[in-house]
């Protein structure tokens, strides 16, 4: 490659979808399968004008069910169904993206509730894992971008 080629490389960095980790309450949860229905804003236009708007849209998240009942998970789901009337056990929930052991993105649910939990099928003719599929609501979002220190 000439010389005056090498000098304008630009080195892409991608992320790749099983880089992730998940924490309840700063808490590391073991056994998620996946992040799913993330959006945090959204344009609109209204005419000629064009505004980004901040939503609150649900999530999903995707786990193997756990036996160990005081697990955080497990505790937040428990106080969840107790609770029958009133508003719902919030928990801070984090989403991190990872490249190579380093965060790249951080996504921060404050206030977050279950509003649904869901199961896979059981059957009897496969050994797949039986997923919790619970979806999640939440007050705020605060998203950053940890790797980068010299942000613009």
């Amino acid at each position: 490659m000439p010389e005056e080629q090498q000098d304008t490389m630009i080195a892409v960095d991608s992320l790749v979808a099983n880089e992730f980790a998940v924490e309840l309450d700063g808490e590391t949860l073991t056994g998620v399968f996946r992040v799913s229905g993330l959006k945090t804003f959204k344009l609109t236009s209204h005419g000629s004008e064009t505004t980004m708007e901040r939503v609150r849209e649900p999530f999903t998240l995707v786990k193997m069910v756990q036996r160990d009942g005081n697990n955080p998970f497990n505790k937040w789901l428990r106080e969840t169904v107790t609770k029958t009337s009133g508003s719902r056990p919030r928990r801070d929930i984090t989403v991190m993206a990872v490249d190579d052991g380093v965060e790249t993105r951080r996504w921060a649910f404050q206030g977050a509730w279950i509003s649904e939990v869901r199961y896979s099928d059981f059957d009897s003719s496969t050994t797949e894992m039986v997923e919790e599929i619970i979806t999640i609501h939440y007050d705020s979002l605060t998203e950053s971008w940890p790797a980068t220190s010299d942000l613009d």
